[in-house]
């Protein structure tokens, strides 16, 4: 039995740049024009999470496979880190400028981890799994890379999807490529440990962003409103607390490659949701497109919470008689916030009822799994 991998010190100290960089990316909405952001801003915020969170997982999987703590290991991330800086200051409402730097510094960030994949193949013969695995995951990041490079020659009005591309083809690839049969190099403990503090992170920033809630004069309006948005980010934050602690089984031997993807779209959609509750307080945000961009946020969320209840622990699943009633308190939301749209007051209290509803239904799932588990 292989020892169970700790997560080290460097790591967290290397998790900051991305607190860093949460605050860099949500920063993009804050440009409003007619009541809500342009398509190419949204777009521009997209591409610039994803492609953070991106960076973030697949140094996440190389250190689970080969990390060793070494001193390799702290000037290839410590590298990486400071190229970090350069796409953070390049992430900005008006990119154009800063597209050579931001650009760049991805594809050395791609490169410098597929580099160390690299020097890692030396160990293996021709012929052995981890050797394939190895050369399979060096033609993602170096093909991304050069897709990256690229992008800084290819003129972005004409060709603006260069970066998406990238991003799309990093995914996909790095998916396709995965062996799902063989997870035996995985220590899925250490992933699923470092998934969840980069969840923390993100809540970090959740908690920042609503302090806004808390500014002006001290009224019963701002009371309320503010304990509305606290009681949100609280129980979004115990639902993936009840999922990680009681539901999820660390110890099975799984790729953890789909684990850690749906953890993008989870730390994407948290994100989403930072930007959407600040939103609805902003009187410059016209309110049908605030209200979406909330309610699509919200389900979002629990949809990758769903999807990550496929690592549940043994003999537990997602049946017929757990998702109705989610399906149904869904649809209850939605259409109760369509109606109360213009209603402040009601709609955050619906929202707040949501959430617990959702939460309650997780925690009775956990419930579940600790009694089938004794």
């Amino acid at each position: 039995m292989t020892e169970e991998k700790k997560v080290e010190y460097l790591e967290l100290i290397y998790d900051l740049i991305f607190v860093y960089m949460i605050g860099r990316n949500n920063s993009i909405l804050h440009s409003v024009e007619n009541g809500f952001v342009t398509g190419t801003v949204f777009l521009t915020y997209v591409l610039a999470t994803l492609a953070v969170i991106q960076i973030w997982n697949l140094s996440t999987f190389y250190i689970n496979l080969f990390g060793r703590n070494s001193i390799r290991d702290h000037v290839f991330l410590l590298t990486n880190m400071y190229l970090m800086y350069y796409i953070g200051e390049g992430t900005r409402l008006h990119w154009e400028s800063f597209r050579t730097q931001y650009h760049a510094a991805w594809g050395l960030i791609l490169s410098n981890i597929g580099l160390q994949y690299l020097i890692e193949l030396r160990h293996y013969r021709a012929g052995d799994p981890e050797a394939g695995m190895i050369k399979k995951m060096m033609a993602v990041l170096f093909g991304e890379a050069l897709i990256v490079f690229l992008a800084i020659h290819v003129n972005p009005d004409r060709f603006p999807v260069m970066p998406f591309l990238a991003v799309l083809f990093g995914i996909s690839a790095t998916w396709i490529s995965s062996d799902k049969r063989k997870a035996s190099a995985i220590d899925f403990s250490h992933l699923s440990e470092r998934a969840m503090l980069f969840v923390v992170f993100t809540f970090g920033e959740m908690v920042i962003g609503i302090a806004s809630y808390f500014e002006g004069k001290f009224t019963a309006n701002s009371v309320y409103f503010s304990l509305m948005a606290f009681l949100i980010v609280v129980s979004l934050f115990l639902s993936y607390e009840v999922l990680y602690n009681r539901i999820i089984d660390r110890e099975m031997s799984v790729s953890g490659m789909g684990y850690m993807l749906i953890h993008i779209f989870l730390i994407f959609s948290m994100n989403n949701l930072t930007a959407a509750l600040e939103f609805m307080q902003n009187e410059a945000v016209s309110l049908w497109p605030k209200t979406l961009f909330l309610l699509s946020s919200f389900l979002l969320f629990f949809l990758c919470l769903f999807a990550l209840m496929r690592y549940a622990k043994p003999d537990l699943g997602i049946c017929r008689r757990f998702l109705l009633p989610v399906l149904m308190i869904t649809l209850v939301f939605l259409v109760l916030m369509m109606l109360l749209r213009e209603q402040m007051y009601v709609n955050i209290a619906v929202s707040v009822l949501y959430v617990y509803a959702m939460f309650a239904r997780i925690y009775l799932f956990g419930r579940r799994a600790d009694t089938d588990i004794s």
